[in-house]
């Protein structure tokens, strides 16, 4: 404990803890349960005090990395955009070397455009396939917090059955 019956100093760090000047005599036995209770009350206090900095630190963790993330995207939305440019001059001059080849460039261009939308037509339907809504539900999350208010419950049965 520290014994706060000085004034405080102005220029003293405010995190470096002194000792004190005196010792307090040893205290009875209700004295002692009356420290204990104290010291409990002020590791209470400390403990939601951490929680809430580690909050705090998590929250700040996130924004950091939610501006990276945006960062990334921008970059990555503006690549899709040039190499579908990209994609579609290859693909015109795809139609036109074919054109030129079966000696009709229109009907090499609606080959090249169907086998291309034909593409995209599987792409699609894959993709549908993994976004499907049960992929979405976050089961291993409800397992745990499941097993977690159980446990606080103090059955532990569900523990082992899973």
């Amino acid at each position: 404990m520290i014994d706060n019956d000085l004034p405080p100093d102005p220029l003293a760090e405010p995190h470096v803890v002194k000792p004190a000047a005196k010792r307090r005599p040893a205290v009875a036995a209700a004295g002692d349960d009356a420290n204990v209770v104290d010291l409990l009350k002020q590791l209470a206090g400390q403990g939601s005090h951490l929680a809430e900095q580690q909050m705090a630190l998590i929250k700040a963790e996130i924004r950091e990395s939610t501006s990276e993330v945006k960062t990334a995207a921008g970059a990555m939305a503006g690549a899709a955009v040039v190499g579908l440019a990209g994609l579609g001059v290859l693909l015109m001059g795809v139609a036109y070397l074919l054109g030129d080849a079966i000696d009709n460039v229109g009907l090499g261009a609606l080959i090249v455009g169907a086998a291309t939308l034909l593409l995209a037509y599987i792409l699609y339907r894959s993709g549908a396939a993994k976004l499907s809504a049960a992929n979405l539900e976050p089961k291993r999350t409800e397992r745990t917090l499941q097993r977690a208010t159980d446990v606080v419950r103090g059955d532990l049965s569900t523990e082992n059955a899973r």
